[in-house]
């Protein structure tokens, strides 16, 4: 339990603390206007100190990180286990501790909580396990609740932003029951972040597209592994040919040339056609008719001269001759282009066949760099596919897996709970009681089993007022003591602020604190109390004199040295 509090700040009210119930008193001086709400006061910061003292990380925005105060030190004295310690920190160097023990190095701020966790809360025994397990700041800030924190919302949770795993673990071990369950339950939430981070990766510019189902990417990826084969083979096989365009251009030519001479052929197979056509059908008038024609020529014409007629006769046989000679030469030559057309095609198709044997065999530098161009693009595109197909099996399997272990664990805890079910019944039996000395209904703890792990619940009539919920805590917490008392673990004091006691009726508040000093002297524990004046004199009760427990310090925030600093700042 806690000794004494101090201070190198000089102005610093030194506080020292008894057995059993310490009340510390916020006063309202005489005269103080409702502006002076006490809230100044510094009740509050004993949490702070206490929890500073014991470990609490101290950033930039810390309390004891202010100018006024980062280079005063705070000391605490306090007894654990029968022997007495006292630690002292100071905010310009919140890493480092100075303690009065000697068996360890203590120096620095990890080995210190590594310290009051073993000697605190037995956590040594779970050193050698893999996952989340309670710590020493998850366990001890059940004790000293901090409204910084939001503490003084949900009785199950130390602060308002602890996560299910944290106080499932931390509230299983406090219980007795089998806090792996809940560690593992962890596990399961952390494989299921990285799911969700999975999926949204996959949906992500990185991968183009969703990820899609695996049986259907299972398809496209054995498509595009056979045609990236058939690619890689291509190019393995390609011969690159450093003329291969001069060839290609020469084997264009060799065709247009070779359809010239076609032309050129038939039009000369038109004119053979038509010569001979000439030579069958062209005949010379017969002699007759030439001298019938000569004879009346000497009729019409008596005035001219004309020749004999042997002489017409034989020009006339003349110019038939050279007629039949004229086609007749017109259609050698014919025939004669006609056959060097066909001796040169022969050449020209034997010249190309040539050129089409090595091309097909071989091929242009462009068209290796192509075909490798679409080796890489395929090669992408299968990786692309591969990824998409390990991740969709991944996510399709891990889920079902998930899935499957949730369920396991819902066994295990029902078992755990049907094994444990005295220490469940301690705990919902403390909880009870304490609630039953405040209210006539009382209150009840539930503990079910979830596929999230157990789910605490604090049934009471009108829990839905601040004042009631707030009970619940004061409740959850004297049943922590109880059960820490039997397991001889936990720090022996329970501290509770001011603000516990917001919003709840005069009746219940003397109430509360009454069973504080009855539990805490039955159980032998310390418990402390920072309150206002006029809450905790609201009213009374028989058989119980608070002003037995109040600490001789008071504070006010009425004056300027009247809070637990002794200034402001």
């Amino acid at each position: 339990m806690i000794k004494k509090i101090s201070s190198s700040l000089s102005s610093f009210k030194e506080i020292e603390f008894h057995d059993c119930l310490n009340v510390l008193i916020a006063k309202k001086e005489s005269g103080a206007t409702n502006r002076q709400t006490r809230n100044r006061a510094g009740k509050s910061s004993l949490i702070e100190i206490i929890h500073f003292l014991f470990g609490a990380k101290a950033d930039k925005k810390s309390l004891f990180r202010t100018k006024t105060l980062i280079n005063e030190s705070f000391k605490l004295e306090f007894d654990l286990q029968g022997e007495e310690f006292e630690v002292s920190r100071k905010g310009e160097q919140p890493s480092k501790v100075t303690t009065s023990k000697t068996d360890t190095n203590t120096e620095w701020l990890k080995e210190w909580l590594k310290w009051l966790g073993e000697n605190m809360f037995a956590l040594d025994a779970l050193s050698d396990y893999e996952g989340r397990k309670p710590t020493f700041r998850s366990l001890f800030s059940y004790f000293v609740r901090r409204e910084h924190g939001n503490a003084f919302r949900k009785p199950e949770k130390q602060a308002e932003m602890q996560q299910a795993g944290d106080y499932q673990v931390a509230l299983m071990y406090l219980m007795g029951l089998d806090w792996t369950i809940a560690s593992d339950w962890q596990k399961v939430r952390d494989r299921e972040k990285t799911l969700k981070e999975l999926k949204k990766a996959a949906n992500a510019d990185a991968f183009g597209n969703l990820i899609g189902k695996s049986a259907e990417l299972r398809t496209q990826l054995a498509v595009a592994k056979s045609r990236l084969t058939e690619i890689k083979d291509q190019v393995k096989s390609f011969k690159v040919l450093p003329k291969y365009r001069e060839l290609e251009l020469e084997a264009d030519q060799i065709t247009r040339s070779l359809n010239q001479l076609s032309n050129d052929n038939t039009i000369d197979s038109a004119v053979i056609r038509d010569l001979e056509n000439s030579l069958n059908t062209e005949k010379p008038p017969e002699l007759g008719i030439l001298k019938d024609i000569y004879a009346e020529a000497g009729v019409v014409l008596p005035s001219v001269a004309l020749r004999k007629y042997d002489e017409v006769r034989s020009f006339h046989e003349s110019v038939v001759r050279n007629r039949h000679d004229y086609l007749d030469g017109e259609f050698r030559s014919a025939k004669e282009r006609i056959n060097n057309r066909e001796q040169e095609k022969g050449k020209l198709d034997k010249r190309r066949a040539e050129i089409m044997a090595i091309l097909e065999s071989h091929g242009a530098l462009e068209q290796f760099s192509s075909l490798q161009g679409e080796q890489g693009r395929l090669e992408a595109e299968v990786e692309s596919l591969a990824k998409r197909f390990e991740l969709a099996e991944q996510i399709e399997g891990t889920k079902n897996e998930l899935d499957i272990e949730r369920n396991n664990l819902v066994l295990r805890l029902r078992r755990n709970f049907s094994e444990q079910e005295t220490a469940l019944s301690e705990a919902i039996l403390a909880f009870e009681g304490i609630s039953k000395s405040l209210y006539e209904s009382a209150g009840s703890m539930t503990i079910e089993p979830s596929n999230n792990g157990p789910v605490f619940d604090f049934p009471m009539q009108g829990d839905r007022s601040k004042g009631i919920k707030n009970m619940q805590i004061f409740c959850f917490d004297m049943m922590l003591m109880q059960l820490c008392y039997k397991k001889n673990i936990g720090p022996n004091f329970l501290i509770h602020d001011s603000h516990l006691f917001d919003g709840v009726d005069g009746r219940q508040i003397i109430s509360a604190l009454k069973i504080g000093a009855q539990t805490a002297k039955k159980l032998g524990f310390q418990y402390v109390v920072t309150i206002n004046e006029d809450d905790a004199f609201k009213e009374t009760i028989e058989g119980f004199d608070l002003n037995d427990y109040v600490l001789p310090v008071s504070l006010t925030d009425a004056t300027e040295d009247g809070g637990l600093f002794g200034c402001r700042f």
